[in-house]
């Protein structure tokens, strides 16, 4: 593995735990009224996009990050269709 492959991975890693905090804070809360439907679906879509381009090119830090994201944004997915707004 060279510096590159290093710095990849170290971006993939910052860039994949941007979800956690809202993640967590959906979980905890059980509230989801402020999240956009479609930017969740959007940030799906794009997630499966770019594992497809990192498949083609073989690059594991763009997997990783993406699978990641798209693992993550799946989750607020579910909770944003599951969690029932609170009056």
């Amino acid at each position: 593995m060279n510096w590159n492959d290093v710095l990849g991975y170290i971006g993939a890693f910052l860039s994949a735990i941007t979800f956690i905090p809202q993640v967590w804070q959906a979980w905890k809360t059980k509230r989801v009224g402020d999240l956009s439907i479609w930017m969740i679906l959007i940030v799906i879509c794009s997630c499966i996009v770019w594992l497809i381009y990192a498949a083609t090119v073989k690059s594991g830090p763009v997997i990783a990050a993406n699978l990641i994201v798209l693992a993550l944004a799946l989750v607020l997915f579910y909770f944003k269709i599951t969690f029932k707004p609170k009056p």
